[in-house]
């Protein structure tokens, strides 16, 4: 397998997604920079957590030859949470881009990046490298975050995204929530009313999946009707692109949701 062959890893592999199949046999893959050691342990997500290796310097451009390989017109690039780094990794993102942008110059690219510790200058550095839609999923509801995300916050991650959209107004903003961790319908919809005045203009709501018995459990499942609730609440909101249901996860159909969005984008 190419990936294999490029010594990368793809988030549809070690987070368990339930759309890799279908993601595979249509050759597309989120690429997942930094090895696969994450510094934070979030409670819904099966990534490991260890101590990471040091940077790659070569991974950037063995990503842009296998999306080149793979013909790829839709290039999703994430990391693991570094820590570690002093930009936490962020500058590893733009030179991923960079070498995508050099490799497969007709290609969209989205990044789907940690918080970076809330700090301006990191995000300063992966913009500056031009990606098509800037992506950072907030998640879960501000009363969940101690216990699902306990090294992350609410309010830095929603400043992370008001921070993209005021750097580079005409950048495509999106971000995520995951259902079924214990929230009310009506802290979703408080929820997505912040995402909004935040200035995000893509949202992606998803069923949350216990990847094993050692994650945070479900507390519900939401039916396919609930999610057609909850994206007509968000589209009362005023946002463009709403992609909402059981199996939605933040990178899955990145590529349709991005030909959603208003041509000023």
């Amino acid at each position: 397998m190419l990936l294999r062959e490029q010594g990368l890893n793809t988030v549809c592999e070690e987070a368990r997604c339930p759309n890799l199949g279908d993601c595979f046999s249509r050759g597309t893959a989120t690429f997942m920079l930094l090895g696969d050691r994450c510094t934070r342990r979030c409670g819904y997500c099966s990534v490991a957590t260890a101590r990471p290796q040091p940077p790659d310097a070569g991974e950037p451009d063995r990503v842009a030859e296998a999306a080149a390989r793979l013909g790829l017109r839709y290039v999703v690039l994430t990391a693991v949470a570094r820590d570690d780094l002093d930009d936490g990794g962020a500058s590893h993102f733009a030179a991923a881009v960079r070498a995508v942008r050099r490799r497969r110059p007709g290609a969209r690219v989205e990044v789907l990046v940690p918080d970076f510790r809330g700090e301006r200058p990191a995000l300063e550095s992966v913009l500056g490298a031009g990606p098509d839609v800037f992506n950072h999923n907030i998640e879960t509801v501000p009363r969940l975050f101690p216990r699902v995300r306990p090294q992350g916050g609410y309010s830095r991650s929603l400043a992370m995204l008001g921070m993209a959209r005021a750097l580079r107004p005409a950048q495509a903003v999106k971000s995520g929530l995951m259902v079924g961790l214990g929230e009310t319908d009506d802290e979703i919809a408080s929820v997505l009313g912040d995402l909004r005045a935040a200035g995000v203009d893509i949202v992606t709501i998803g069923q949350y999946l216990r990847p094993t018995r050692d994650h945070v459990p479900v507390e519900r499942y939401v039916s396919p009707e609930g999610f057609g609730a909850l994206e007509r609440r968000a589209r009362a909101l005023g946002f463009p692109t709403v992609y909402s249901g059981v199996f939605v996860r933040s990178s899955f159909n990145a590529e349709e949701v991005f030909t959603t969005i208003p041509a000023a984008h």
